[in-house]
């Protein structure tokens, strides 16, 4: 049997949570517009409009180069080292999407009024 792992990419890793891990331990100003995934490891982190871009922190610190949504109905990746786009990929380990009761932006009571100006 071969061997179809795409180097990055960790079909087997669970999402590490339901919103972004550091905007929920306190690392910024604690919201954001939409959640991204980590393919290789499962981290939750914020896209790159919201005001702390964790996504993509994370994936230019691990190394881990393959990002895609964390929002429902979305199946896309993002490889952060060639800023190359995907419009598919292999299915992950679930659940693929936040809570259908999380708003967005997010997380509920954590997003300022007038939050349209602190996007990126």
């Amino acid at each position: 049997m071969a061997d179809d792992r795409i180097p990055g990419i960790d079909p087997t890793s669970h999402p590490s949570g339901d919103g972004c891990v550091e905007c929920l331990a306190g690392d910024g100003p604690g919201w954001w517009m939409h959640l991204r995934r980590c393919a290789e490891c499962g981290h939750i982190g914020c896209c790159d409009s919201s005001p702390s871009q964790h996504g993509t922190r994370h994936a230019v610190a691990s190394g881990h180069p393959f990002l895609t949504s964390f929002e429902p109905g979305e199946n896309w990746f993002w490889n952060a080292q060639t800023e190359e786009y995907f419009e598919d990929g292999p299915e992950l380990a679930g659940p693929d999407c936040h809570p259908l009761s999380q708003p967005t932006p997010g997380p509920a009571g954590a997003v300022p009024s007038g939050w349209e100006r602190h996007l990126h």
